[in-house]
């Protein structure tokens, strides 16, 4: 199940990724705009700009702005920074692998199997979009 800070991060940088690119978005127009707490919001915006998705400028005309282009930025990247290994199960997971204290031997496993399939079906389509795709520009 998606978390509400990767949902609350989405629609943040969507709804920057929609504005002209100007000037920054403050968190207080994000966070109306979008009814997400603005203070769970400040805290993951600041996590979008210290993993280099975002960058900030402070004073009356502050806020947040996309460093990259929303079509340099893949779903599958966000998606490791706000939700963490993008694998339901650590053993098929290609950024955070640990064998599970469970499984005798992972290659008979059907878990595992179907882990896997999960894991490259669900990595396609991260990878396939881009925030420019879900900005709808």
């Amino acid at each position: 199940m998606l978390s509400k800070k990767t949902k609350y991060g989405l629609k943040a940088l969507t709804y920057i990724a929609r504005t002209d690119g100007e000037s920054p978005v403050q968190v207080a127009e994000i966070a109306k705009s979008e009814k997400i707490p603005q203070k769970f919001l400040e805290s993951i915006l600041l996590t979008l700009r210290k993993s280099g998705f975002l960058g900030s400028k402070k004073g009356k005309h502050g806020g947040y702005y996309l460093i990259k282009k929303p079509s340099d930025i893949k779903m599958s990247d966000v998606m490791r920074v706000l939700e963490g290994p993008i694998a339901m199960v650590p053993c098929v997971s290609l950024n955070f692998y640990e064998k599970c204290d469970d499984c005798p031997d992972e290659h008979e496993c059907s878990v595992h199997k179907l882990m896997i399939q999960v894991r490259d079906n669900t990595l396609y389509v991260l990878r396939s979009n881009t925030l420019e795709d879900l900005a709808g520009k």
